[in-house]
């Protein structure tokens, strides 16, 4: 297993608890973003840089990931896509992603964005606080132990 992080909207929060996570376990971890993005040294951790345009990052972690990765991200394409080619998928609140809930919310978000793109204000996503983090944390957790990693 390896863990791709779409990082260019990942929290600096969730980074850390993917950083410690990752040097815990020994995994290769590699966060992929269009600007440059401080990781520890660690030989397990990579960092990506792709160049600017629309879901360039994306596109970059799909073509990568294998069957039984991790994929951390809040893009919900992404994650869609993800899961079609067998990896998981978990966003930075601790949401694991399915097969059984990609679809209704790949049905939300275009509805949304429909919204958007008509003038309707809907606000974005709350900061991450506290209990997000803690959801983020012990599901990953959960993940890495269902797998045998810890």
């Amino acid at each position: 297993m390896k863990i791709w992080v779409d990082a260019d909207a990942c929290p600096s929060v969730i980074k850390d608890i993917l950083f410690r996570a990752a040097i815990r376990t020994k995994l290769t971890m590699t966060l992929v973003a269009n600007h440059a993005i401080r990781v520890p040294p660690s030989e397990n951790i990579r960092f990506m840089q792709v160049s600017q345009g629309f879901d360039v990052a994306d596109n970059e972690i799909v073509r990568r990931i294998n069957n039984g990765d991790l994929v951390i991200t809040a893009d919900i394409p992404l994650a869609a896509e993800a899961i079609e080619k067998g990896a998981l998928a978990l966003n930075p609140r601790g949401e694991l992603y399915t097969a059984d809930t990609i679809k209704a919310k790949l049905t939300m978000r275009n509805f949304m964005d429909t919204l958007r793109s008509s003038g309707v204000q809907t606000g974005g996503p709350s900061a991450i606080n506290q209990a997000d983090r803690q959801a983020f944390a012990n599901q990953l957790d959960k993940l890495l132990m269902q797998r045998g990693i810890i």
